[in-house]
């Protein structure tokens, strides 16, 4: 799955310039079906991505990937919840409606997944502040924890790998363009090295 951009190296307007290019996974390998009592699956509906945002999202404590309320019946019956769409029996809702595909969005970047820990909007507006278990952790005020609170360990805590660089890129890409500047793209830009917040699961090694 794509992030952010949809371009390649020689594209026109280069690669930056190609943000935002779908609305939806566009080789999903399943229909992300998992059994959930509170939103069990629709029969013939698939929950791939969608969306305007990806998005990570943890049950029992698997680190799940859908696209703004992307992939998996639990996400997209929470989020429809939250919003008070059926998405879960509509999930094509976010591909057929931009608005909708932006609340979901908006709805991702304002909400905490756990409890005592900040937003993505907390973090970028300066109302968190860290404590001393996130200081150690390296997860300072930034654009970098924004990441890790959105992507977790897929693109944190790995060091300077080309998904992190990508998004930090397409950020400063869009600074210029509204007239801001990447100078101003603030202290802490990577998280690199980042104890992520929320780890995904993985098995045990024999």
């Amino acid at each position: 799955m794509i992030f952010i951009t949809g371009g390649y190296g020689v594209a026109t307007g280069g690669p930056l310039a190609w943000g935002l290019c779908y609305n939806r996974e566009m080789s999903p390998s399943q229909d992300y079906c998992d059994p959930n009592y509170l939103y069990p699956c629709t029969e013939g509906v698939q929950y791939y991505g969608r969306g305007a945002l990806p998005v990570y999202w943890y049950v029992n404590g698997v680190l799940l990937l859908f696209k703004l309320m992307t992939s998996r019946n639990y996400n997209y019956g929470l989020i429809g919840e939250a919003l008070k769409v059926d998405l879960l029996n509509h999930p094509e809702y976010l591909e057929q409606n931009a608005t909708l595909a932006f609340q979901a969005a908006i709805w991702r970047w304002m909400t905490p997944m756990k409890k005592k820990q900040p937003s993505a909007h907390d973090v970028f507006v300066g109302n968190w502040k860290p404590t001393k278990n996130d200081t150690l952790s390296k997860r300072l005020p930034g654009f970098g924890l924004t990441m890790n609170i959105l992507y977790g360990d897929l693109i944190c805590g790995q060091g300077y790998i080309d998904p992190m660089n990508n998004i930090i890129s397409h950020y400063q890409y869009y600074l210029d363009i509204m007239g801001i500047g990447r100078q101003f793209s603030g202290d802490n830009l990577d998280c690199a090295e980042q104890v992520v917040f929320n780890p995904s699961y993985k098995p045990a090694t024999t």
